[in-house]
């Protein structure tokens, strides 16, 4: 008997692929599929029923260090669109993942991926959406000064300003030169890992608990992938405390929204992101 072809056929493409053994890493560059996922075995069960492959994304396009400047998201995004493009020209998948928290090349990955009718999906956006379903307003918690103000300027250009609540900073930056070492995030996992204090745990639980009792937050994002690791010892740790607040993730928001998408057998709106020749055209259009 012949076999179906799977419901669901994903890839899933990285931001970026840092090169050699630089010692900015925040996860394995190559290996098993498995292994290139941080935090697999949080999500791993929302892959179960999908056929996916992982791209490790374009290899040091902005620097050999993790992203978060704007100038680095812009680069690494743009580096992202080829890789899009090939996978919908392909015909192997019928929805592309982008990993990663800050989104980079999300718009225009969409706009390549709308030419071949395939749903793109990206893990703030998803999150965001998700949110936005689970209570009015939302916090942001995340990892560094810059990369919360390019995330800031996500959350408007997504037009999700009236929900955002707050974007609360807790100061464990990225690995970059030259002071990589200033406060480790792989340290702070391993430490919560091992049921020990994790200072970075410690402090997103106490921005979580002032983003719900200032801020007004009913739901909490986090915002960089090098965060998505606090979500079950998060949502744990504020469930003690009494707050019934859910706690989202870039990763299984942005797996299940492409599921949701290749479900409804849709992807994007055809005005909001047009062809070369659309078909027809308005002649106005309001912001």
């Amino acid at each position: 008997m012949a076999q179906h072809a799977p419901k669901f056929r994903f890839l899933l493409i990285q931001a970026f692929h840092l090169s050699g053994n630089t010692r900015y890493q925040l996860r394995p560059m190559q290996g098993a599929k498995e292994s290139m996922l941080m935090n697999y075995a949080d999500f791993s069960h929302l892959l179960t029923d999908v056929a996916w492959e992982v791209h490790p994304g374009a290899t040091d396009p902005h620097g050999n260090w993790p992203v978060e400047t704007r100038e680095e998201f812009c680069i690494v995004g743009a580096s992202r669109l080829p890789i899009v493009k090939e996978a919908c020209a392909s015909g192997k998948y019928n929805a592309i993942v982008l990993l990663g928290g800050g989104d980079p090349g999300f718009p225009e990955a969409r706009e390549i991926g709308r030419r071949y009718g395939i749903p793109v999906t990206a893990c703030f956006s998803a999150q965001l959406h998700i949110a936005a379903m689970l209570g009015n307003k939302f916090s942001v918690i995340d990892l560094s000064e810059a990369h919360n103000m390019h995330l800031c300027d996500l959350v408007v250009q997504y037009r999700f300003k009236e929900k955002c609540a707050s974007v609360r900073n807790i100061h464990f930056p990225l690995p970059r030169p030259p002071d990589f070492k200033e406060r480790p995030i792989e340290d702070e996992k391993q430490k919560a890992q091992r049921g020990e204090k994790s200072e970075m745990l410690e402090t997103a639980v106490a921005e979580s608990v002032a983003a719900i009792e200032e801020d007004g937050a009913e739901v909490l994002v986090l915002g960089c992938s090098g965060a998505f690791w606090l979500q079950p010892f998060l949502q744990k740790r504020l469930a003690e405390l009494g707050w019934e607040v859910p706690v989202l993730e870039g990763y299984r928001s942005a797996i299940e929204q492409a599921k949701t998408l290749v479900n409804l057998g849709v992807d994007a709106s055809g005005l909001m992101l047009p062809g070369d020749k659309p078909k027809k055209w308005r002649r106005k259009k309001l912001v």
